[in-house]
Formats: structure tokens, C-alpha cells, sequence
């Protein structure tokens, strides 16, 4: 991890942050005070410690990824959660992902969400994500973790 000092926040004329030596190019990096700024929701009101404590959110393996039939937006995550049993979570993410680029992705889920059946299918659990719109389009990221982290690795 970089130390404090070594972190730069460079805008450039072309649009190029480079954060602790990544390079972010175009508008998603630049910051609020550029041009196309992201605009992102509200922050929401406090919760307690116990209610956060109550989602279970964890590391967990892709270990496929398929398109919902007679779906535009649902990919199919086949899951390792590390409870030794594949988990199955949709996601409404398939205009910013092709099903195939996430297979082996290491990301993180909320596992302790009551199912939900969608396009017949239970859903358990949900993909983080994070959300933001530039210029009025919608963009998303899902929130990706170091490979080295095992499934099942809890989040605090």
C-alpha cells in the first residue's frame, strides 16, 4: 500500500489522475471541480453500529458468469462464499459487464439477504456496487477485490 506521501491527485489538461501511480483517464477520476463532473446521490441519515452489523457482507469468487434469458439487464453469478456451497446472486449489470469478463473476479456480496425470485430464479444475496452519473449517463462499478482475499473473507 502507498504511504501518505506517495499518493498524487494530478488533474491534466487531458483529463489524466493518477492516484499513488494509477492511471485514471477521461472524466471518471477528475474530480468534482472538472469539466463533466460526477454527480453522486445524497448521503443517507446515520444508522448504529448494530444495524450495520447486521449485513453480512463478503469476499467471494465468480465462478461463472451468465447472461438471464429474455433478460436485457440480469447476469447470473455463480458464487464461492466459502461456506462450501455455491451461492447464486442476479445482478442488473449487464449493460456496463459482458457475462465472460467477470469470470474469476474476486468481489463482494451481501449473503444474508432473504432470497428473491427473479425471471424465476432466487436470488440470494446482492453485488456491491458503486453508482454515478456524468453528463447525465449512468455508470457502474462493481466493486472488485484483490484476488489474494479468500472467499468467505468477512468485511467490516
Amino acid at each position: 500500500m502507498a504511504e501518505l506521501e506517495d499518493v498524487k491527485d494530478v488533474q491534466t489538461e487531458e483529463g489524466v489522475v493518477e492516484v499513488a501511480g494509477a492511471e485514471v483517464t477521461g472524466t471518471e477520476g477528475a474530480g468534482a471541480g472538472a469539466a463533466g463532473a460526477p454527480t453522486i446521490e445524497p448521503l443517507m441519515d446515520d444508522i448504529d453500529f448494530d444495524t450495520f452489523s447486521k449485513s453480512d457482507m463478503r469476499v467471494c469468487k465468480v465462478l461463472d458468469c451468465v447472461a438471464v434469458k429474455k433478460s436485457k439487464k440480469l447476469l447470473r453469478f455463480t458464487l464461492d462464499d466459502g461456506s462450501g456451497t455455491e451461492r447464486t446472486i442476479l445482478s442488473g449489470i449487464h449493460m456496463y459487464y459482458e457475462p465472460d469478463e467477470l469470470v474469476g473476479k474476486t468481489v463482494v456480496a451481501i449473503v444474508n439477504i432473504p432470497p428473491r425470485k427473479m425471471m424465476g430464479i432466487d436470488s440470494c444475496g446482492m453485488l456491491l456496487s458503486a453508482v454515478w452519473e456524468v453528463a447525465g449517463e449512468e455508470r457502474l462499478s462493481l466493486l472488485m477485490v484483490d484476488d489474494a482475499i479468500p472467499a468467505g473473507a468477512k468485511l467490516y
